[in-house]
Order: C-alpha cells, then structure tokens, then sequence
C-alpha cells in the first residue's frame, strides 16, 4: 500500500494533473528565440575556441565539465539582489506580499474550477448509468440512441453505412466492453498481460467519483466493478489520487499520493506474482524436495499497488530516484487518462476511434522531443540517412491533455460561473 508521506524528497517532483510528464519550456513550444546569446550558445562559441583541436572524447569531456560547473551555479545567489538599496529591497519583499494574495486567488479559482467537475459529473450520472445498462444488455437500446449514434458516425464519415440498418431483433450485451476499450488505450495496452485478461473480461464497469469536501485533501476516486469471478472476491477495485491542499508553482493541483484497494486474491490465483518450483537439498541428509516460491511480475493489477514517495529521512540514491520518479510519473498519468479519457469516451476506445487522437497527441510529442534537441544542438543539418528515419516512439503512457470529459475544464468556463 502507499505510503502517506507527501511527495517531497530531493529532485523529486510530483506531477501535476494537467502536465504529467511536466511540459516543456515556452521555447519548444514554438516561440522566438531570445536575441541574446544563452548559456549553451556561450558553450559552443567557447568550445569552438578552445576544444576545437581536442580529440572527440576529450571535448565531450571538457564540455561536461562546463556544463557541470554551470549546474552547481543554479539556485546560488549572484550578489545582485544583495546590493541593492534597502530601499528596493523593501520593494521586493512587498511583490512577494502581492505575489501571496496572487497564489491565494489561484487556489480559490482551481478549488471553484474542481466544484464545477463535481457538478458535471453528477450531471453525466444517469447517462453513464445508461452506458452500463446498455453494455451490460439489462436495457434494450432504444431507436433514438441507436439513430443518434448512426448520425454521430456519418458526421465523422459521410459515406459511413451502418451494419445496425440491416439487423435484425434487438440489440444485445457487448461482451468484453471494458477489455476491450482498456487494451486500446495506448499506455494501458503495455501493461495488460494475456493473464490479466482473463480477469478483466469479467470487468463490467468503471466510474469516476471525487473525494468529499469533508476530507482535508481534494482529489478523485476511480471505481473499477467486477462481476463473479475465480480471480479474487473483490466486487469492486478502487483507486483513489490524492492532490495537495495548496496548487502548485504552475497553477494548478499537484498529486500528493494515491491509495490501491488490497485484492482478495483466491487461492493460486494471484496475477501479480509467478509461481516457480525449485529443489533444495538439505546439507545434513542430501535428501532434496520440491519448494514453491512467488515471486513479483508485471501485472494490470499493480495498479492498484501503486509506488509510494520516499520520506526525507529515506536514503535513497540518485538512480533509485529517477526510476521512482518514473513510475510515479506512470501512475499519475494512468490515473489521469482514466478520468479524462477513457471513462467519458469508453465507445470511442472500444471502437478504436480514440487511438486516432492518441496517436495524433503522441506524434505531437515525438516532434516536440526533436525540437528540443534539436534547439540543444544535438541534430547537425547534414544529409546522413538517419534524417529519414522516423522519431522513435515514446513508450507508455502519452502525456496528460484532457479528453473533453467531466474532469476536462475550460478555465473560460470557470471564470463565468
């Protein structure tokens, strides 16, 4: 289970549910340049003076150097603010005051921002209901939804013919709905195992709920239902994200922790962990016999044994960091799908429509990734075959856009209610 320490140790920063993995500089995002040189320009015009006649490894080493001088610069003060008048001094402590009441209204503005998702939600209950009822073949589609659905069809494609004009008798239950839609996430597809499967094709429905105003940190709740089945007695799986009280530095929430049901797994019967039997002799006697032994594998279901931030006292190295920064960058943004994503559009996942748009924001981000190298000046303007190679795909999960359901929010909207 999670810890409850907050996420607060090191380099370490939690992503926010808006830019999960956090977004690049306003520079890749196709603004101008600065006229003045900057620090990496700096580098190459004294690299050129200076490592011009180094062998390639020596140079990559002395620019390393550099560039690890420069990084033990940052966050160190340059004397400036120091001398200046007491009296401008006075003047910046009073923009500090001004920025507080600034921070103080953003807060107030994503908190009323989180009340309207509330209120849509509730407002998009009954047609979620009706979603489960349809999939689960309790309720018969009426011929309104089934005519509404054809002209949201012929709207997307104009010569789109539906197979439903021809059929006949009524409309029945969509076996494996959920399954179904979850594989064609892009992110969820990696860590669905074809042993997962069979646990998932007795998943019947997933809803989206938010925490209490009564509980002292905002957040929201993912509800994954299970008919009977031989996996585990869990009716219902659950995954809560918890945000911090205060917005972040960008404005918007950030993620604190997040809270895993425990699954009552049946006998023999736990996906996340792999049985091996191994022989062990005994020194004494040299008589063998048969051990069985578990041991941890990659699993659907360790989403709901999510990874827990490390506390200030834990020692814990630099790439242990990263790759605990990774994985919770991983959940968060999983999380963030399903709230935005995959619950208020599961037909369009189900249909695969929804891998267009996915694979359009994902094709966004490869071209984002070599924009920035390229600005870093890791790509030359030679005509090596490698320029007709196409970007390499990033794996996992792309990065958190909103899908336009209940927790998307237009800040426009925000502000005129």
């Amino acid at each position: 289970m999670s810890s409850n320490v907050p996420i607060a140790h090191g380099d370490i920063t939690a992503p926010t549910p808006q830019n999960t993995p956090l977004n690049q500089a306003p520079i890749a995002q196709g603004l101008s340049r600065p006229t003045v040189p900057d620090i990496s320009e700096d580098n190459e015009a004294e690299d050129d003076g200076e490592t011009s006649g180094l062998p390639p490894g020596a140079q990559a080493a002395m620019l390393g150097l550099v560039q690890g001088r420069l990084a033990d610069l940052v966050g160190k003060s340059s004397g400036y603010i120091e001398s200046l008048p007491v009296e401008v001094k006075k003047s910046i402590e009073a923009l500090k005051g001004v920025q507080v009441k600034q921070n103080e209204l953003q807060n107030q503005y994503k908190r009323e921002c989180l009340e309207l998702e509330k209120k849509y939600l509730e407002l998009q209950k009954p047609l979620y209901e009706r979603r489960s009822a349809i999939v689960s073949g309790t309720s018969q589609a009426t011929d309104e939804e089934i005519e509404a659905g054809i002209q949201a069809s012929i709207k997307d494609d104009p010569e789109y013919a539906s197979p439903a004009k021809d059929a006949s008798g009524t409309p029945a239950a969509i076996p494996e709905f959920w399954l179904t839609a979850l594989r064609n996430h892009v992110g969820l597809s990696e860590i669905i195992t074809e042993r997962d499967a069979g646990a998932l094709k007795h998943l019947t429905d997933v809803r989206l709920s938010y925490i209490s105003n009564d509980e002292p940190k905002p957040g929201f709740k993912i509800s994954f239902y299970f008919g009977p089945n031989e996996y585990f007695e869990n009716e219902v799986l659950e995954k809560t994200y918890l945000y911090q009280e205060e917005v972040g530095y960008s404005g918007d929430f950030v993620y604190d922790r997040a809270i895993g049901t425990e699954i009552k797994w049946k006998e023999d019967k736990d996906l996340t962990k792999e049985f091996e039997i191994k022989k062990q002799r005994n020194k004494n006697t040299n008589r063998t016999r048969l051990v069985r032994k578990a041991k941890p594998t990659e699993s659907f279901f360790n989403f709901f044994y999510p990874p827990g931030p490390p506390s200030d006292d834990e020692d814990i190295d630099d790439e242990e960091l990263e790759e605990l920064e990774e994985k919770l960058e991983m959940d968060y943004q999983i999380g963030e799908d399903l709230k935005e994503k995959i619950i208020p559009r599961a037909i369009d996942y189900f249909t695969g429509k929804a891998l267009e748009y996915d694979m359009l924001e994902e094709d966004d981000d490869d071209f984002d990734e070599l924009d920035d190298e390229d600005d870093e000046g890791q790509f030359d303007d030679d005509d090596s075959d490698s320029d007709n190679e196409p970007p390499a795909r990033r794996r996992g999960p792309p990065k958190g856009r909103g899908g336009g359901g209940a927790g998307t929010v237009n800040p426009e909207e925000c502000k005129n209610q």
